[in-house]
């Protein structure tokens, strides 16, 4: 009896789009708080400093240690679906905790449980997209999926500014945390796994069975030997500073410097923001999968090359001339969102393709782990230090320089982009290197 080859159904489609989804509810709870740093702190009585170690270090402690046991238990074979339709549950329901918290030790309680949901749902979702799409289609595919990031900064800031600016920062947590308890249900009701490496060889099915009999410990070991994936770790840890240490702040940076209300401040940023980025992902994702036919380098150079290009384009966003805005409507808009805008859209480069790239680099049997690292290391030194790193130097600079002293702790964060662009150029050679050595081994 012949075996009928697996295809892409609208199976796969529906599947793909639930899982973006969920990520773009995972964003909006993990980053809402950006728009609301003012109220909170001013309502706790806590300092930049306190705020940062609440948005960054707090969330990425939890988020990212977890996410290894977790990233584990789903390459060894555990049911993928239902992990992320619990641990959307937890997340949505913690993040309705965050609006009744009653002082700030709650909220940060309250913050790191949004931790643990969230630890549950990246790895899981980057081996199942994997999974519904063959190697050929997967960069588009992960291009879909990764709009998660972009889709829920726009909702949060957008959405969110508005809410917290009409009914209080506490609603705005309240009011995000119900669809993800709905999404979580239809997850595991309307779904189903679509099984490990379905798309892969034999051969690559049969050395995936194999390894995942092998122990945690040589399993981890295995992965890092990969030059390639390294190097890539340590790019996104420091991406990740950059991107979350500007990403939390600008909002409370266009309240200061512009005087702006919270609700004009939420919608500028998130349209520049979240729009773009919208675009910049899914162009990356259309780009890479035309490039690489010719050339595989293209999957890491273009990440680095949007490194670089968003560079000057952050760097304009945060000094650019306060009195230089123009009018759209009934809106005032400094000129400076523009080049936000640009930096958003080449900024959404890295993490799309990164971790298409890393589907690539391991196999079925490690992609769950290998996506738990990156996010270990965008998260636990990204996420964790970005936010705390950028609210210190805010407080430092602003004992001298006054207002503008998270101005100028944001262009000190950004000018540290130069590093991850560096380590994407080096990765590019030992990546292309690995590809090799995988198709090697299937012969």
């Amino acid at each position: 009896m012949s075996i009928m080859p697996p295809t892409v159904t609208r199976r796969s489609h529906f599947t793909l789009a639930l899982l973006a989804l969920v990520y773009v509810f995972s964003f909006i709870d993990r980053n809402v708080i950006a728009i609301v740093i003012e109220p909170i702190k001013q309502e706790f009585g806590a300092s930049d400093t306190l705020m940062g170690l609440l948005t960054g270090l707090a969330f990425a402690v939890l988020y990212g240690i977890l996410g290894i046991p977790l990233g584990r238990m789903v390459d060894q074979g555990a049911d993928r679906r239902k992990m992320i339709s619990i641990c959307c549950g937890l997340w949505s329901i913690a993040t309705m905790a965050c609006g009744m918290a009653t002082s700030f030790w709650q909220l940060l309680i309250a913050r790191m449980t949004v931790a643990v949901g969230e630890a549950g749902g990246m790895a899981p979702s980057v081996s199942m997209v994997s999974d519904l799409y063959p190697k050929n289609r997967r960069s588009s595919a992960m291009s879909i999926f990764m709009l998660g990031p972009q889709l829920g900064l726009l909702i949060a800031m957008v959405v969110g500014g508005y809410i917290a600016q009409t009914y209080g920062w506490r609603t705005t947590f309240i009011f995000f945390g119900i669809p993800g308890v709905l999404l979580a249900a239809t997850l595991w009701f309307f779904t189903r796994d679509p099984g490990r490496g379905v798309f892969d060889s034999a051969e690559e099915r049969r050395q995936a069975m194999e390894a995942r009999n092998i122990k945690a410990g040589p399993q981890i070991k295995s992965i890092f030997k990969v030059r390639a994936f390294v190097l890539l770790c340590f790019g996104v840890a420091v991406t990740g500073v950059v991107g979350y240490g500007f990403g939390i702040w600008a909002p409370t940076f266009l309240l200061r410097t512009y005087e702006m209300p919270l609700a004009h401040a939420g919608f500028l940023f998130g349209i520049a923001s979240g729009v773009f980025a919208i675009l910049g992902t899914l162009f990356c994702g259309w780009l890479c999968d035309r490039l690489i036919r010719r050339n595989t380098n293209w999957q890491l150079a273009l990440p680095m090359l949007g490194i670089l290009i968003s560079l000057p384009m952050g760097i304009a966003f945060v000094l650019w001339p306060q009195t230089s805005s123009f009018s759209v409507g009934s809106f005032n808009v400094p000129y400076a969102m523009l080049f936000c805008a640009g930096f958003a859209f080449f900024q959404s480069w890295w993490p799309t393709l990164t971790f298409a790239a890393v589907s690539h680099l391991l196999t079925s049997s490690q992609r769950a782990l290998g996506a738990a690292f990156v996010n270990l290391f965008m998260t636990l030194i990204g996420a964790g230090l970005g936010p705390l790193l950028s609210g210190t130097l805010s407080d430092m600079y602003s004992s001298s320089m006054g207002p503008d002293g998270l101005r100028w702790a944001l262009a000190t964060v950004l000018c540290l982009l130069l590093i991850p662009a560096l380590l994407y150029g080096l990765a590019i050679r030992p990546y292309k290197r690995r590809l090799e050595e995988l198709d090697a081994s299937l012969t």
